[in-house]
């Protein structure tokens, strides 16, 4: 087992990066050895991220200053489309969790269909695996680069997996209607991100078209065994942080609403970041905020033979630097949940 491990964030001047650093800092096993930002290099991080200012961190660099033979794994926060010839430049000896999308998608084809140009890194594409940790826990462990999944397909897929893999929902006309802060559009300056834009309301965006479709699709028909095919449309919320998404299915045949949250509780019984929430009241993000939980409940529908799902997470730590930490745990032989325990902030 790794006892200190000394670590690089690569593209620390994001959102999921300052994240990934603040779970680092109260992990007690990684030091964090090195922070990139290209255009912020030589700058301190707290003139990034003044929320820092007192943790005692190495100033910015950029990623071709970084001696990664000094360094044993890689948070790499780095924005979709780069990552892949970071990547593969990297020595052989790193452990990589990769936050972005680059790696998700195991078909270089669907991959550029989604994101319009080649992948840059196809061998590694097949080398990846895909970290949703409870779903994935025994390839993690013995993966060199992981691919952290989106934040809302871990929210999406996480109740609907083991429900499919039961046969006990329809594999057609699922639904999912999905709603996320503001900080899952990440930290670019964008004129539809400006405060005046999102808040006093809220609005749909990607309608039927949406990039994190295809990698949901992947983890459905991994679990169904057949292509899986389902409609969803995310949408924007004024608030920070958070994703509560609203999923509506059909039972299979002969199937109850108490079995779907009987499989829900057996599959996640013992994990210590998935949980059923029992007595018909259907969680909130604020009690997954700062957390690297998923809330999951069961409904009855007033249509009989149909049921909804209703699943919420912090987008920014179950989302993405929460589950990359839990991730790396599991690679490096920390203990799962080190550095992850915290409750959730309220109010």
């Amino acid at each position: 087992m790794t006892t200190t491990a000394r670590i690089a964030v690569l593209g620390a001047s994001g959102y999921t990066g300052a994240e990934t650093i603040r779970l680092a800092l109260g992990h007690g096993g990684l030091e964090l050895a090195y922070l990139t930002a290209d255009r912020q290099a030589g700058k301190p991080l707290a003139a990034v991220f003044p929320h820092l200012t007192e943790a005692g961190l190495p100033n910015l660099v950029k990623i071709d200053d970084v001696p990664f033979d000094q360094v044993d794994a890689v948070f790499c926060c780095l924005p979709h489309g780069t990552t892949q010839e970071v990547i593969r430049g990297l020595p052989a000896h790193l452990k990589v969790v990769d936050l972005s999308a680059d790696f998700r998608l195991r078909d270089p084809a669907l991959y550029q269909q989604w994101y319009g140009h080649a992948h840059a890194a196809p061998a590694l594409q097949e080398e990846a695996v895909y970290g949703l940790t409870e779903l994935h826990r025994d390839a993690v462990r013995n993966a060199r680069l992981v691919a952290n999944p989106g934040c809302y397909p871990t929210s999406a897929q996480l109740p609907l997996v083991p429900l499919l893999a039961a046969q006990a929902i329809e594999r057609d006309g699922i639904v999912i209607d999905a709603k996320s802060g503001v900080t899952g559009a990440g930290r670019s300056l964008r004129e539809d991100l400006l405060f005046t834009e999102v808040s006093d309301g809220f609005h749909a965006y990607g309608i039927g078209n949406h990039r994190h479709l295809p990698e949901i699709e992947q983890g459905l028909t991994d679990a169904a065994g057949e292509a899986i095919h389902v409609r969803f449309t995310p949408h924007l919320l004024p608030m920070n942080r958070g994703i509560l998404a609203t999923t509506y299915v059909r039972l299979g045949s002969g199937v109850r609403v108490a079995d779907l949250a009987q499989i829900l509780g057996e599959a996640y019984a013992g994990e210590p970041f998935v949980a059923l929430r029992n007595g018909g009241k259907a969680p909130a993000t604020r009690e997954v905020r700062g957390t690297n939980r998923c809330l999951i409940s069961v409904h009855a529908d007033r249509i009989e033979g149909c049921a909804i799902l209703v699943s919420v997470i912090d987008n920014l730590v179950k989302g993405a630097a929460g589950q990359a930490v839990q991730n790396l745990n599991l690679m490096l032989g920390f203990e799962e949940t080190t550095g992850l325990q915290a409750t959730a902030t309220f109010p």
